[in-house]
């Protein structure tokens, strides 16, 4: 079968526990599969996209209640947030997969790794999340992710400059954050979130890296200046401002520069 063709069938499967266990058997089956070098994008009704369940009901992102993680209600609604932006993950690496042409086949492979890391640690969330009481759907969550997916849709320098190096990289500055509240917590779920975090946080260094090589690797291809060009589109497609404190540390492990973190400091 056709790879992009089957990362688009995957991306439109709306139970959360098929897409994850979809996008592991596309991950495990990879060999298997022949890549397009084009694809026909304008067949497919964004409307559709992604597939999601009835719930969690969608809402703005300042509308979503954030509650305390000292009490167990609020460590529920912390990790159902997280466990949501790791299904929506899956839905932007698979759509990475499916939606650009022409690009190198190692390209198409890197995103099916993305995507199915991202299933595994969507079932790692879940999973704690039953041992709690609760499920992926309990609580409200907001889309914020594939908003930013919605506006590259047509430009894929915009995608993996926007995308995998500003929206998820923000996980690598929140990660410790999150983690650090846990442990003064330090009940035995509060832990083991924070030992499930630290799976998270040593793939999100690799996924944000994969996001800059391409990034590099287009502005290469097209003669752009990486660095300047970034901040012409942070500018036109209104990315969110990025704010301190940032694990630079785990930036620089994903590729960036001292300049871009340096830019990053003076917001």
């Amino acid at each position: 079968m056709e790879l992009r063709q089957r990362a688009l069938q995957v991306l439109c499967l709306t139970d959360p526990d098929q897409k994850a266990a979809a996008a592991l058997d596309l991950q495990a089956q990879l060999a298997t599969y022949s890549i397009a070098d084009t694809f026909p994008t304008d067949t497919v009704d964004p409307a559709s996209l992604p597939g999601h369940p009835a719930r969690p009901a969608l809402m703005r992102h300042t509308e979503v209640a954030r509650r305390s993680p000292a009490t167990a209600q609020g460590r529920a609604i912390l990790i159902h947030a997280i466990a949501h932006i790791e299904f929506n993950a899956i839905n932007l690496a698979l759509d990475a997969v499916w939606r650009f042409d022409a690009m190198p086949a190692d390209y198409y492979r890197n995103w099916v790794q993305v995507a199915a890391e991202e299933a595994m640690h969507f079932g790692l969330l879940r999973d704690h999340l039953r041992a709690q009481g609760h499920d992926y759907g309990d609580f409200p969550a907001h889309q914020g992710l594939w908003t930013m997916c919605e506006k590259t849709q047509h430009d894929i320098v915009a995608r993996m400059a926007l995308v995998p190096r500003t929206m998820e990289a923000r996980g690598l500055d929140a990660t410790p954050q999150i983690q650090k509240k846990l442990r003064q917590v330090g009940t035995p779920d509060a832990l083991a979130a924070v030992e499930i975090l630290n799976t998270i946080l040593r793939d999100e260094v690799g996924h944000v890296a994969i996001g800059n090589h391409w990034y590099r690797w287009l502005c290469e291809r097209q003669g752009i200046n990486p660095e300047t060009h970034y901040a012409e589109l942070v500018k036109k497609y209104e990315a969110p401002r990025l704010k301190p404190p940032f694990n630079n540390a785990a930036r620089r492990q994903a590729g960036f520069t001292e300049a871009e973190l340096q830019w990053l400091q003076q917001g």
